[in-house]
This record gives structure tokens, sequence and C-alpha cells, in this order.
């Protein structure tokens, strides 16, 4: 993706100087705070995310809010390191929002023919755990029973004592298979990780296309995210917003720990806050999925399904109720369709409310003294609360 926009600028370059004198070629849009005082809702956004910061210890805060496409406020607060500002156009992890675009691709393959929900993982992955009882809807739902390997007490250890080391999909998901099924695939729900490492794999083998490539050419580039990208390695593209973490029992700075463990190799991406919001919209309407298939990914068979087990998403233990379930690469919440990515000292949520045609992304990350948990989505059930008081962000129960 970045590659691709640096061709772009530099095709820009030429076709502006062969421009008659006096005519100007468009320059690419920055993410940039709101200018200007701000009045109204827009200052009531920002006196709550003033409250926010301080009252959550955060040691920085970006947002960006919009009303049926239109921006309300964008802004940075605090820093991304001591002496350093945070800012809009900061890049930081964006983890399990790239999920939801896995999910919305391979409702794209199955909607093209390529292959079929109710495929077993066998047709694409004969070698995968439990491949012949798991399909690839049950990938994406969130009802396979494979146990997520972030539970495990040895990955957690081997994680804590090197943080900086690269993680294969064979290793995660070995651990994950070495221990039993949860329950009976399709029979009930629970979030695990190996999920999304096995339909990454599921992605690249019906479309013979790398991950990477994939969700650039069906999601990134459609949408605009020209500041969204796979990280192939640790790096983080300037400029950086830098996290902290106090998880190894010491407050340590924890922008670069290798995120090799997070999801499949090709969608563990950075994105800035322009950009998330804008997701959040895309996402949030299906547009980028028929009618039919955003229908499938609002509702794809879980709701009333069981009660979890094993696991559960870092800030939330959804009941899979009408009101409270997860979607299709998804979790929805009393009307908003959300993800929640939180790891290694940064948190972060996109949130689309159709009925208010409302977005709020948030990113965040921790000072010395910040509670446990996504305090991303925490800012941002407050900014629901201000703004779609009838339509509340915050789940019933907690982990």
């Amino acid at each position: 993706m970045r590659r691709t926009r640096t061709v772009l600028l530099c095709i820009a370059g030429l076709v502006a100087a062969t421009l008659p004198a006096g005519v100007a070629a468009a320059a690419p849009e920055s993410c940039v705070s709101t200018p200007g005082p701000a009045q109204g809702q827009a200052k009531d956004v920002l006196d709550l995310a003033e409250r926010a910061k301080r009252e959550l210890g955060l040691n920085s805060l970006i947002l960006r809010v919009s009303s049926d496409g239109d921006e309300l406020v964008t802004t940075a607060l605090g820093e991304s390191m001591t002496g350093v500002p945070a800012d809009p156009a900061m890049h930081f992890r964006s983890g399990s929002v790239a999920i939801a675009y896995m999910a919305t691709v391979l409702l794209q393959l199955a909607e093209e023919g390529k292959a079929s929900l109710d495929d077993p993982l066998s047709r694409w992955l004969p070698d995968a755990p439990h491949a012949k009882e798991i399909t690839l809807r049950q990938l994406g739902n969130s009802t396979s029973g494979l146990h997520d390997y972030v539970t495990d007490p040895k990955f957690l250890a081997e994680l804590e004592a090197a943080p900086f080391r690269h993680w294969t999909p064979a290793e995660v998901i070995g651990i994950a298979a070495a221990h039993p099924l949860w329950y009976k695939p399709g029979t009930n729900f629970s979030y695990s990780h190996a999920n999304f490492q096995l339909l990454g794999a599921a992605l690249e083998k019906i479309s013979g296309v790398s991950l990477e490539r994939l969700l650039e050419e069906r999601v990134m580039e459609p949408l605009g995210l020209d500041e969204t990208a796979n990280a192939a390695t640790a790096e983080i593209p300037v400029p950086a917003l830098h996290s902290f973490t106090s998880d190894r029992g010491i407050y340590e700075e924890s922008s670069y720990w290798n995120p090799s463990w997070t999801t499949a190799p090709g969608a563990i991406l950075t994105t800035d806050i322009c950009d998330l919001e804008r997701s959040a919209r895309a996402v949030g309407t299906g547009e980028l999925l028929s009618p039919q298939a955003f229908k499938i990914q609002l509702d794809p068979g879980t709701v009333g399904l069981g009660t979890p087990t094993g696991g559960c998403p870092a800030t939330v233990c959804l009941r899979n109720t009408a009101a409270e379930h997860f979607g299709f690469g998804i979790i929805l919440v009393n009307g908003w369709i959300v993800q929640n990515p939180s790891f290694s000292g940064y948190a972060a949520i996109q949130a689309y409310l159709p009925a208010e045609k409302l977005a709020i992304a948030v990113s965040a990350t921790k000072g010395p003294k910040t509670p446990e948990g996504n305090q991303a989505q925490a800012v941002a059930e407050r900014i629901a609360a201000l703004l779609a008081p009838d339509h509340s962000l915050k789940p019933k129960h907690r982990p």
C-alpha cells in the first residue's frame, strides 16, 4: 500500500510539472486536528476527552468523530513520548480491525462463488487442526471451538519473557491444536485468535493471492485507506505513536514489541485515526458488501447460541443476545458495530451507529496509573453517551 502510494505521488509530481502556470496539483490530504475554536457538540466532545484523559491517566488520546460522514471533531491530546506531542497523523497498531476486513473479504469471495461459507476447512487447508469438522463460517463467527492460544499459560510466559520474538502461524496454531476443542463446532461461541490465523491462510488459498495484497485490493484501496498498511515487521511507519505498558510489572515502552502473534501474516496492520474513522463508517454500513452479505455479517447465526466458553475479547464478554453479540468478524452492542483492539500498550476502537450515522474512532496509550482494560473503548463509551444517549456503547457484561 505504502509503495503504491509513493508511486502515485511520484506520478502526481510529474503531472504537476506539466500543468499550466497557476494550476496546482491536488496534495494528498493529511490527518490533522480540527482547526479553530470548538463550539457546540465538538466542544462538548473535546471537553469530555480532556477529562477522560486526565481521569484515566492516559499518556495520549487521539480521536475523530463524524456525523453522517461529516467531521465533527479530530484531536490529539497528550504525548507520544516525553516532549513529543501526540498528533492525529501518528500511526498505531489496529489489531482486530483486520478481522473485520478478513471477514468482509470472505463474504465477498463467497458471493463470487469462489468458496462457500459452509465449506469444511479441509477443502482449503487439509492439514489444519480439526479441518473436517470446522467450516469457514465457524472461523468467521467464532464458533469453531478452537482453543485460544493467548490463554495458554506457557504461551503467555514465553511472550512475557521475549516480547520481541517473531511467532509463526504454525507455532501459535500448534499451541491451540494441543488443546481439545472447547465444544463441538457450531454449537457454542468463543473468541479465539486461532480462528483468524486460519481464516487468513484460507483466504490466500481461496483467492490465490497473498493476504496483504488481498486486503489492499479489496479493502484499503477501495476505501481510500492510504495510511493503513500491513506490518511485515514490528516497524511502525513514521510518524509513530509510541506505546507503554506495565504488562511485565514495570512501566516500559512497548511500541515495537513484535505483533506477529496477534493475527494472520498480511493482516497485521497499522493505521491513523482518520483511516480508523473511515473504516468505522465503511464496516458499519456494509459499504463493501451486498445487502445480503451485510445481513450475514450482522447476524451469522450466533444470536441466542449457547453461552461464552473459554475466553472473551479484552473488554467484553457478550451473551449473544439480539442487542449484544458477535457478528461475522465484528461485535454488535446496542446497535453499534464495533471492533476494539487492545494489546502491548495500544488500545483503539472503531464504532458506527447506523441509526444516527455516527462514527467514533479512538486510540489511546497508557500512563503508569492507567486502569486495566481497553481505555479507548472507555472513552468511546463516554462519547456515545453524550451524542447518542439512547444507544449505549457500553456492554452489560465484562470478563
